[in-house]
C-alpha cells in the first residue's frame, strides 16, 4: 500500500504512448503524518505512485504484477516504537516475517511460500534487494531501514529480472537519492524501557553547477534492558539493543554518463531471540501460567547476547549510447560479520516445567564478502517497443560457526557462484493492449567445505541450470482501469545444510525447486480518483519444494524435496479518500496453500510434550500430506485510518493502524500446541503539524493493546516459544529542511 500523507497532486507523470491515459496524481494515505505541503493546491485526490518493479520508472497502475508499496514516511511509523525489519509482517497483503535469532536474521514469506530454516547459511524463496542490489544472506537482509524513498512488495515469480532465489517475490528497498537542492531531516523518538531513536539525513548540490550531489543519512537505536532473569536474580538483564547505522551518497552528473556511488556501514549489538521454557501446555495453543514477558529463567547463555557488523557499497554508472538506447552497470560488494548465544531449552533444571536437558548453542558467520556484476542495456525502440537485456554475475564465501559446548566447535564454509543472462520486451500492440515477455537463463553452484568438526566429512557441491519466463498481456479499459494477466516462473537453486555436522549429523541436499504462477488482476482509480482498488487473484503449483524439516529428538535440520506445493489465493490494496480530512487504507490477502506428497515424512516433537495431530508411522514421523505450509496464515489484513484538523497555523492528526494474521502452525507437521491463533497488533498516533509541515511534534503507541502473541517455537526438548515485541509508548519530535 501507499505512500505519503499530503492532500496535495502533481501533474501525472510521462506515459508511454498509446498504453493508459494520463491519471491525476493523489493523496497518499498514511499514518505516518507526514509534512501537509502546499495544503492550498489542489485537494481530494490520491497522489500518484510511481515504481521501479521492471528496472525501470513506471506508474503502478500500468504495470501487470500484483505490488504494494510503502513510503518512508509508512515505514517511519512502523519502526517508531524501535521493532526492525520484521514488523512489516502483515502490513501488505500476503507478507510475513519472523525470525529464531532476533533481529539479525529475519526471514520472510509471500502468499505463503517461505523457509523456516534457521540457519545462518539457508536460502530463501523471497529475495531482498536494497538499493538495486541483491542481499543474499540473512544477515544481509537485517540492514537497518531508515532514510527510504519507497519500499515495493512485488509477489509472485520474479525470475527473469531479478534471478534466482525469487519463486515467492522480492522486497525492493529505495533509499532517498541526492537532490541538487539543499533538503534534509532530522528525527528523535523517546519511548517506554529506554528507547531511544534518532535518524537524520542532509543532501544537496555540492558544486555550483549541479553536477555533483551528495546526501549522508545516519541511523541510531537504543533500548535497554527490560526482561529479569529471575534463576540469577538479576533485574534488566535481557532486551537491549544498540543499533547504528550511517549511509553515504554520491551523485556524479555528465552530459553523456552519470555515476551513483554508495558506501554504508551497521554496528549492531544486542539480545538474540529470547526463549521461554514451557510457556505451551500440552493439549493447548494458548500461553500458560509459565509466561511472563517480562522475566527469564536462564542458567546458560549468558543473558542471549548477539552482535553483527556489516558493510559495503556499490557504484552505478549510466551511459547515453544515443536518444534511445542507454547502458547501465552496478558493481557491489557486501560484507558482514555475526556472533549469537543463546539458551535455547528456555529454562534451567528446575524449570519452569520439565526440561529434559540443558542446551545452549552459539552460531556466528564470520568473513562474510558477497560480490554482485549488473551490466543491462535498454531501449525505447520505438513508441510502441521497449527492451532491456543484461548479463548478471554473483559470488559469496561465508563461514558459519557452530559450537555446541559439550563438543568442540564446528566451522564450515560455504561458497556460492552463479551467472546469468536475460531479456525483457514490453510491446504495446494497439492503444489498449500491452504484452510484456521476457527469458532468463541461470548458472547455479555452491560448495560446502568442512573446515573444523569433531568428525570432518568430504565436500559437498550442487549445481543447476534453470530457464525463468514470464508473459503477461494487459488491457486498459479506460483512462483509469486496467486488466492483466501474468503466467510466471522461477526458481529456488539447489541448497545445501550443513549444520548437523556439528552435533555428529551429515550434511542434506534438496534439489531447486521451481514455481509456476498464474495471476489475474486488476487496478483502478475511481470517484474522480478518491479511491484506488487494486487487486489480484493467483494460483501457483511449486514442483520439489525446499522444505527444511526442524526437530525430532536431536533437533535436527534435515533437507527434503517435497513432491509438490499449491496454492491459491488473492491480494487486495484498496486506498480512500472518505473524507475531506478522513484517509483510510486496507490491504487484505488470502493465500491456501497445501502440500501435496503422500510419501513426505518429518520427524516430530522430540520433546513428547507436544500433541501431534497428523498420522504417524511406527517412528513417530508425521506424515504431513495435506498440511498448509508453515508460517503461511491463510488471512492477513491490515487497516490505517487518518483524520486531520486543519488550524491557521498548521493542523492536528489522528491516526491508528490494526494489523490481524488468521492462525498459522509454525512446523511442517501440525500439532494442538505449535499454532498461532488468530493475532493482532494495533498502533495510534497523534500529533500536530506547523510551519507548512517544516515541524512536527507526535506521540505513539506501537502494540498499543500489549497484545502477547506467539512468534514461534522450539519442539526437541519442552514447549518452548517466544513472543512478540512488547508494548512501547514515547513521542517523536521531526524537523525537515531545505526543499521537502
Amino acid at each position: 500500500m501507499c505512500c505519503q500523507f499530503t492532500t496535495i497532486c502533481k501533474e501525472s507523470a510521462t506515459l508511454r504512448p498509446g498504453f493508459l491515459a494520463p491519471a491525476a496524481l493523489a493523496l497518499c494515505i498514511t499514518l505516518a503524518g507526514a509534512p501537509a505541503q502546499a495544503q492550498n493546491q489542489i485537494e481530494g485526490v490520491l497522489e500518484e505512485i510511481t515504481v521501479t518493479a521492471q528496472r525501470r520508472e513506471e506508474r503502478l497502475q500500468d504495470v501487470p504484477i500484483s505490488i504494494s508499496t510503502m513510503t518512508g514516511d509508512d515505514l517511519r511509523t512502523i519502526f517508531e516504537g524501535g521493532e526492525d525489519i520484521r514488523a512489516l509482517a502483515g502490513r501488505v497483503p500476503g507478507l510475513n516475517a519472523e525470525s529464531s535469532n532476533g533481529r539479525v536474521a529475519p526471514r520472510f514469506y509471500l502468499r505463503g511460500l517461505g523457509n523456516t530454516d534457521f540457519d545462518l547459511a539457508a536460502s530463501q524463496p523471497v529475495l531482498i534487494v536494497m538499493d538495486e542490489v541483491v542481499q543474499d544472506n540473512v544477515i544481509l537482509k537485517s540492514f537497518p531501514i531508515f532514510d527510504q524513498e519507497r519500499v515495493e512488495v512485488l509477489r509472485g515469480p520474479q525470475g527473469t529480472l531479478f534471478g534466482r532465489n525469487t519463486p515467492a517475490g522480492i522486497i525492493k528497498f529505495d533509499s532517498v537519492r541526492p537532490s541538487e537542492a539543499l533538503d534534509g531531516y532530522f528525527q528523535a523518538t523517546v519511548g517506554e524501557a529506554g528507547t531511544l531513536n534518532f535518524e537524520g539525513a542532509v543532501g544537496g548540490g555540492l558544486n555550483a553547477e549541479g553536477t555533483m550531489l551528495g546526501r549522508l543519512s545516519v541511523f541510531s537505536l537504543s533500548r535497554d534492558d527490560w526482561i529479569d532473569n529471575s534463576f540469577t536474580g538479576e533485574n534488566d538483564a535481557l532486551g537491549e539493543n544498540e543499533d547504528f547505522a550511517v549511509r553515504g551518497q554520491l551523485t556524479m552528473i555528465g552530459e553523456a554518463m552519470s555515476a551513483h556511488l554508495k558506501v554504508h556501514y551497521r554496528d549492531y549489538s544486542g539480545t538474540s531471540e529470547i526463549f521461554r521454557a514451557n510457556i505451551l501446555t500440552t493439549g493447548s495453543d494458548e500461553l500458560n501460567e509459565n509466561f511472563d514477558r517480562d522475566v527469564v529463567a536462564f542458567n546458560e547463555g549468558d543473558n542471549n547476547p548477539q552482535g553483527a557488523e556489516a558493510a559495503g557499497g556499490s557504484l552505478r554508472l549510466d551511459f547515453d549510447l544515443n536518444d534511445r538506447l542507454s547502458l547501465t552497470t552496478i558493481t557491489a560488494i557486501e560484507t558482514a560479520e555475526d556472533d549469537s548465544l543463546g539458551d535455547i531449552d528456555g529454562g534451567n533444571p528446575d524449570g519452569p516445567g520439565f526440561i529434559p536437558f540443558q542446551s545452549q548453542t552459539a552460531d556466528g558467520i564470520e568473513d562474510l564478502s558477497q560480490f554482485t556484476q549488473e551490466v543491462r542495456l535498454a531501449s525505447d525502440a520505438s513508441e510502441r517497443l521497449f527492451w532491456q537485456a543484461g548479463l548478471f554475475y554473483f559470488t559469496e564465501e561465508f563461514d558459519v560457526v557452530t559450537d555446541p559446548f559439550f563438543v568442540d566447535a564446528t566451522t564450515r564454509k560455504h561458497e556460492s557462484e552463479a551467472y546469468a543472462i536475460f531479456g525483457q520486451f514490453s510491446y504495446d500492440m494497439a492503444d489498449r493492449w500491452n504484452l510484456t515477455a521476457g527469458l532468463r537463463f541461470t548458472s547455479d553452484e555452491k560448495d560446502l567445505t568442512t573446515v573444523a568438526a569433531p568428525i570432518v566429512g568430504d565436500p559437498v557441491n550442487v549445481s543447476d541450470e534453470q530457464v525463468s519466463w514470464d508473459l503477461s498481456l494487459a488491457y486498459a479499459a479506460g483512462d483509469n482501469t486496467n486488466y492483466y494477466g501474468r503466467v510466471a516462473s522461477g526458481f529456488r537453486g539447489p541448497s545445501i545444510q550443513g549444520r548437523d555436522i556439528a552435533f555428529f549429523g551429515g550434511p542434506t541436499t534438496a534439489d531447486s525447486e521451481t514455481i509456476t504462477s498464474t495471476e489475474f488482476g486488476f487496478k483502478t482509480t475511481l470517484a474522480d480518483n478518491r479511491f484506488r482498488i487494486n487487486g489480484a487473484v493467483f494460483y501457483y503449483q511449486v514442483d520439489d519444494q525446499q522444505i527444511t524439516a526442524v526437530g525430532g529428538a536431536t533437533n535436527a535440520i534435515q533437507l527434503v524435496n517435497a513432491n509438490k506445493v499449491t496454492a491459491f489465493g488473492f491480494d487486495l490494496d484498496i486506498d480512500a479518500l472518505l473524507a475531506e480530512n478522513l484517509l483510510a487504507q486496507l490491504a487484505v490477502g488470502y493465500n491456501d496453500t497445501e502440500i501435496d506428497d503422500p510419501a513426505l515424512r518429518i520427524a516430530s516433537c522430540g520433546s513428547g510434550a507436544c500433541t501431534v495431530l497428523d498420522p504417524v508411522d511406527a517412528d513417530g514421523f508425521a506424515f504431513v500430506d495435506g498440511n498448509p505450509l508453515p508460517n503461511a496464515p491463510e488471512w492477513n489484513a491490515n487497516l490505517r485510518l487518518q483524520y486531520t484538523v486543519p488550524l491557521a497555523a498548521g493542523e492536528l492528526f489522528l491516526a491508528t493502524d490494526w494489523m490481524y494474521q488468521s492462525d498459522m502452525q509454525f512446523l511442517i507437521y501440525d500439532t494442538a500446541e505449535f499454532n498461532s491463533g488468530g493475532t493482532y497488533e494495533g498502533g495510534v498516533r497523534a500529533g500536530y503539524i506547523a510551519g507548512s509541515g517544516r515541524w512536527q511534534a507526535s506521540i505513539f503507541g506501537r502494540n498499543i493493546t500489549d497484545e502477547e502473541n506467539l512468534k514461534g517455537v522450539i519442539d526437541f526438548n519442552n514447549n518452548t516459544g517466544f513472543v512478540n515485541d512488547r508494548r512501547i509508548v514515547g513521542a517523536t519530535f521531526r524537523v525537515n529542511f531545505g526543499s521537502f
